[in-house]
């Protein structure tokens, strides 16, 4: 098979490097299917709800970011018919294909924490994890002077879960320079024992959360929220604490989207839905000519925008050995990468393998993962430029 019909589910970082790479392979009848009209690159709403960019920065025309050579479809899946090799769109029409590959990333289940959505709609709740309340995010921390703010993390399996720390230490050091940190009360809920997970990333985290002064709450989740009264209440098992707030920074339960457990592409026993890939290989387990990157595949890693490169230079190679017969043999090595802004000048930079081991992109230079002045450069100035100019279009 020499040109075979591809589609890529999902228009967003996963889906639109995965359709440039297969583009620059060679493979030239390829369609992304993608209902949203506004692209955001996701990690730049850390700095926005911080304070430290612009919302206009993150987000971009979808039309203006879809790799030359590639279709694109805005419509969204309703379910996947993998005998027939033919996708259901909810708009009541349908595609087949020949090779499908799945990056349609997670969902926000903001309904799985009762009274949380309710909160989002009043004035002092925020999240980095929505373009809007981002953007909502930035006004309301930069402006206040006195009050208790609430930091809440997801538990896994998330999107970059951790990122949830970033506004809070952005805002942090704003306090801190205009000289209102000390009356305002900042309480971090994390559903970890450790800020993190990697020894040597926990004891910079620490020393930063030690650094301002914020209250840690440890395996602890957010269980409800009661907006009309600003209360809200967090636990693990029978322990349970309601806290008082000003502010709500809140990020919410994620899992994949449903079709995909609906049309069998989930393993039966995984309760978040995941597409059912190989690890290494990013293929599916039952199904050969369905592939998967991102959020929405089962990787055994942390997920991260960071981690989608080079899961994507496997996945292309892989599926164009399978184009022409022969067996996939690249193989993902579970590698994620997670840039804590810690100040609004300095990164933490956590780089890391499945196994949790480090794994500095300079390999001889093991303690880049230290609060750094070189990594926010990199993390705040660079990786945006080379996300719209390169990742997009395949070629990095």
């Amino acid at each position: 098979m020499t040109n075979p019909r591809i589609v890529v589910v999902g228009g967003g970082n996963a889906g639109l490097s995965v359709a440039g790479r297969l583009h620059r392979a060679g493979l030239a009848d390829i369609t992304v299917i993608e209902p949203r009209t506004l692209h955001v690159f996701a990690p730049l709403q850390s700095h926005i709800a911080g304070g430290a960019a612009r919302a206009s920065e993150a987000a971009r025309p979808q039309a203006d970011v879809i790799p030359p050579g590639v279709r694109w479809l805005r419509d969204e899946v309703f379910t996947v018919d993998a005998d027939t090799r033919r996708v259901h769109l909810v708009s009541g029409g349908r595609i087949d294909y020949d090779q499908l590959v799945v990056c349609a990333g997670m969902r926000m289940a903001w309904e799985q924490v009762p009274g949380l959505p309710e909160a989002m709609d009043t004035a002092s709740g925020i999240s980095n994890y929505d373009y809007t309340l981002a953007a909502k995010a930035s006004t309301v921390l930069r402006d206040l002077r006195s009050g208790t703010v609430v930091f809440t993390q997801p538990p896994e399996p998330a999107s970059c879960g951790a990122a949830a720390q970033k506004p809070m230490y952005l805002a942090c050091d704003w306090w801190r320079a205009i000289g209102v940190r000390d009356d305002i009360r900042v309480i971090f809920v994390c559903p970890d024992p450790v800020p993190f997970g990697i020894p040597a990333i926990d004891r910079e985290l620490r020393r930063k959360l030690d650094e301002y002064g914020i209250e840690v709450r440890y395996s602890r989740d957010l269980r409800s929220v009661d907006a009309e009264n600003s209360t809200l209440t967090i636990g693990r098992g029978d322990a349970s604490e309601t806290l008082p707030y000003d502010v709500l920074h809140a990020v919410p339960p994620q899992r994949a989207p449903e079709w995909i457990a609906g049309s069998g592409l989930a393993a039966s026993d995984d309760p978040h839905g995941f597409v059912d890939v190989d690890p290494e290989t990013l293929q599916h387990v039952r199904h050969p000519e369905i592939w998967a990157v991102g959020d929405a595949a089962a990787v055994a890693t942390r997920r991260s925008g960071g981690a989608i490169r080079r899961q994507a230079k496997a996945l292309v190679k892989n599926l164009r050995a399978a184009v022409e017969g022969r067996p996939p043999t690249q193989k993902y090595n579970g590698y994620s990468v997670v840039p804590f802004t810690v100040s609004r000048g300095t990164v933490v930079f956590a780089e890391f393998d499945r196994w949790g081991r480090l794994q500095p992109t300079v390999p001889f230079w093991r303690s880049l993962y230290r609060e750094r002045r070189l990594s926010w450069i990199a993390d705040r100035r660079v990786l945006p430029w080379v996300y719209w100019h390169l990742i997009l279009r395949g070629r990095a």
